[in-house]
């Protein structure tokens, strides 16, 4: 049962390829000139469309018959389990495997310049940033992100040889047959670390076990390495400072341990200015379409790398200034009847009450509606019961969705969206438990008028609510 990569590689066959972060993957594999193709169950767009149109082949479905004609080399996705049946075929073929994070490292990343985000908040946006940046300013940097960068239309690029190569640092498990974090295997040499709390409640025991992740993570970090860590976080400190390498922190909120500091000097629909300092020197005023402290914490973190990468402060803002964004944050997608409708990821309480002190920021006292689902293996858990309760406090009404597969969560462990309303109200603010998609479009067709916002906190297709919605509140 040969595990690893072979010298001569080619052909390589992704199992799983559906994923947010293996059909980046197999896009990435592609550009870079391998053969690749790709199985999962339950094929359906974007990721379906995206891999056509590259030229991907895509089987539904797991079976034998997918390893035919044999590859060099199959990627086991994390979804994967050891009894699936394309697994139980690849292993009695005796074919050549390893992990989508072992693959992008060893064919990727040995010979460049890692840069690393981790984090339990913000990484895509953070990684984003330094995606672009980094690439506006000329350095021909590769990247992969966990989200679609506005810029690119896509969220890989290969970039060129010895360039840095900036990846998003998960914090989840790797394969069946590797269960260490997959930003273990990312060889970080620049790093930033925005934050760490408790999350992926299906992997992770408590938040003690995910302080070992991250404390793993951080002493990987070679010497002649950086570490830019936020100090804001309650945890980051004793995870941070066990990096080998320099470690600097920042800051939004005046930490006394932070040598970088940022402020908000405006804001409006369009964005934000602020300010950055370092060792209480200003660095320079930056412009960026992003908004809200969490944003702003991200922007300072990145303005610390590319000054430390050797780019000017002139030069870092006119690159902050053309960041477009990523897909499905803070993403205003219609505004039917002057009301406006975004679509964001938050699920986690602390980005849910993040993001909507950001709306509130963005767009001032227009009414806030708050459409949330719970969907996620964090938000499908009781684990945040009590502090979902509180997160809502910055929406003037929010409406419930049932939990999405709830009956694949034990009992004992499932959220109670009917208490989590009872919390809100309790709060002052007006929620309802509605009973799905077509009770939620109903009432805001009925309700919603013109100059309200509504946030759509979901990490999924939600029953179509983004292709539907507009067209119902414009009826």
């Amino acid at each position: 049962m040969p595990r690893g990569i072979p010298d001569d590689v080619q052909t390589i066959h992704l199992m799983a390829i559906c994923g947010t972060g293996m059909g980046a993957f197999a896009g990435l594999l592609q550009e870079a000139g391998y053969t690749v193709r790709g199985s999962d169950a339950g094929v359906y767009p974007p990721m379906s469309t995206q891999l056509e149109q590259q030229g991907i082949a895509l089987m539904e479905g797991f079976g034998p018959q997918n390893l035919e004609p044999a590859p060099d080399l199959v990627v086991v996705g994390n979804a994967i389990r050891r009894v699936n049946p394309e697994n139980e075929a690849m292993l009695a073929a005796d074919l050549p495997h390893a992990s989508f994070p072992e693959t992008l490292s060893e064919l990727f990343l040995k010979d460049r310049h890692p840069v690393v985000v981790a984090g339990t908040h913000g990484k895509t946006t953070t990684c984003s940033l330094l995606a672009w940046t980094l690439h506006a300013l000329g350095t021909g940097t590769g990247f992969l992100v966990g989200g679609v960068l506005e810029n690119f239309g896509q969220n890989f690029r290969v970039g060129d040889v010895g360039a840095p190569f900036v990846v998003e640092g998960d914090e989840y498990d790797t394969a069946w047959f590797d269960k260490v974090p997959k930003f273990i295997h990312y060889r970080p040499r620049t790093a930033i670390l925005t934050s760490v709390e408790f999350d992926h409640a299906d992997i992770y025991r408590d938040l003690d076990h995910v302080l070992e992740a991250f404390e793993m993570f951080t002493t990987i970090i070679p010497e002649d390495g950086l570490l830019l860590a936020c100090a804001d976080g309650e945890h980051v400190a004793g995870v941070a400072d066990l990096a080998p390498g320099t470690v600097e922190y920042y800051s939004t909120r005046g930490a006394p341990n932070a040598t970088w500091q940022g402020g908000v000097v405006s804001a409006d629909r369009d964005g934000m200015t602020f300010s950055v300092t370092r060792g209480g020197e200003e660095v320079g005023t930056f412009r960026s379409a992003l908004i809200g402290e969490h944003n702003l914490a991200n922007l300072v973190g990145v303005v610390g790398v590319l000054i430390h990468h050797g780019h000017a402060p002139a030069d870092i803002k006119t690159a902050l200034a053309s960041y477009e964004g990523v897909k499905r944050r803070q993403t205003v997608f219609a505004e039917p009847r002057g009301i406006t409708l975004i679509d964001d990821f938050a699920h986690h309480p602390t980005a849910v009450a993040a993001t909507i002190d950001a709306t509130r920021l963005r767009f001032g006292d227009r009414r806030l509606w708050i459409v949330f689902e719970p969907r996620t293996n964090t938000t499908r858990r009781n684990i945040f019961q009590e502090r979902y309760g509180r997160a809502f406090d910055g929406a003037d009404l929010l409406l419930v969705a049932p939990v999405h597969n709830v009956a694949k969560i034990p009992e004992d462990e499932r959220f109670d969206p009917t208490r989590l309303v009872a919390d809100v109200n309790a709060g002052g603010v007006e929620a309802t438990l509605t009973e799905g998609v077509d009770a939620i479009i109903e009432r805001l067709a009925a309700e919603a008028r013109p100059d309200d916002v509504v946030l759509i906190l979901s990490n999924g297709g939600f029953g179509g609510i983004y292709e539907r919605l507009p067209a119902a509140l414009e009826g």
